[in-house]
């Protein structure tokens, strides 16, 4: 009798933490409050860095190009005289036009580079380590001395190009001094110098895909151009996104590499943007017109970038 009457007793509920209830769900929160201000803590140093060396100066360089600063430290408030100027200044829009010609040259180059060379290492069992650490050895190298090396190899008269190429009984060919040639010249130097980086972030991308779902993509039937095609590209638009964004801001900032090979020329057919507002800032001290140089740059790589969102990252989340 007993035991039948304990038997029957209905077992008492109980609510685990945090899964029901009010006591759970004000516990749950309380936890999330609390590794919310942890990790707040954690992350202060580095916001705190973010805002003074990044968000101030953009905020100064604002100001400064709605005034005319010279280097004695007068400046006057002249509003909007700046961008007016820049408007009627054939000499920016020239400079952004050879900008966005480089970008076009020197993005897509480096992005099938990168791809091209993350798909063989991928596939590459033997010595992928040695492999990837070579392609990678230029990006960690100075963007002046790769300037340098591919200066001398461009070299009309003794230039290792131009060498291979009379075997062929073909040039010379003065790479650099051909207003038509020298941005496609330089943007293979840049593209060697830096494709590393963007490499090992697809070969990232690439050995995160489920191998399963490139298998039951071979079981089907898919050859090699269409599991890249159908199930490798889409499962990687993500990190290509990422790439593409990353290659495009710095084709924008271009200077390094036309300094040293060429000085803008000739005849100014690689004076890019930052090229001109090196020269309108520190070669002719005018600080706010070159601010305003490098607000419109910005604005002109963030409208790009979403342009790249629009196009290629609406799915990339």
């Amino acid at each position: 009798m007993t035991r039948t009457t304990l038997s029957t007793v209905p077992p008492a509920k109980t609510t685990a933490p945090g899964r029901g209830g009010r006591g759970g769900g004000s516990l749950s929160k309380a936890v999330r409050r609390r590794e919310a201000r942890v990790g707040l803590v954690f992350v202060a140093p580095m916001l705190l860095l973010f805002i003074v060396f990044r968000f101030g100066p953009t905020l100064g360089a604002a100001f400064l190009s709605l005034t005319d600063y010279r280097l004695n430290g007068e400046w006057q408030f002249i509003g909007a005289e700046n961008y007016t100027r820049l408007l009627h200044d054939d000499l920016f829009w020239s400079s952004l036009g050879v900008t966005a010609l480089y970008t076009a040259f020197f993005v897509p180059l480096t992005v099938l580079l990168s791809l091209g060379t993350a798909l063989l290492l991928h596939r590459t069992l033997w010595a992928r380590g040695f492999f990837r650490g070579v392609f990678f050895l230029p990006y960690v190298t100075s963007i002046v001395l790769a300037a340098v090396i591919w200066k001398w190899i461009y070299e009309v008269e003794d230039g290792l190009l131009n060498a291979s190429l009379g075997v062929f009984s073909l040039g010379p060919i003065d790479f650099l001094g051909n207003e038509h040639l020298v941005l496609p010249s330089i943007a293979v130097t840049s593209a060697w110098k830096g494709f590393g980086y963007s490499m090992l972030i697809l070969l990232a991308g690439l050995q995160s895909i489920p191998r399963h779902v490139v298998e039951a993509a071979t079981i089907d039937g898919a050859n090699g151009w269409q599991r890249l095609w159908w199930v490798t590209l889409p499962l990687l638009r993500p990190v290509l996104f990422f790439v593409l964004v990353i290659e495009a801001i710095g084709s924008f900032q271009v200077f390094d590499a036309m300094y040293v090979m060429t000085a803008g020329g000739p005849v100014r057919a690689s004076y890019s943007l930052v090229y001109l507002l090196y020269d309108t800032g520190f070669k002719f001290f005018d600080f706010g017109y070159a601010s305003a140089i490098g607000l419109v740059l910005f604005l002109v790589v963030l409208t790009f970038s979403l342009i790249q969102r629009r196009l290629i990252g609406r799915d990339a989340d």
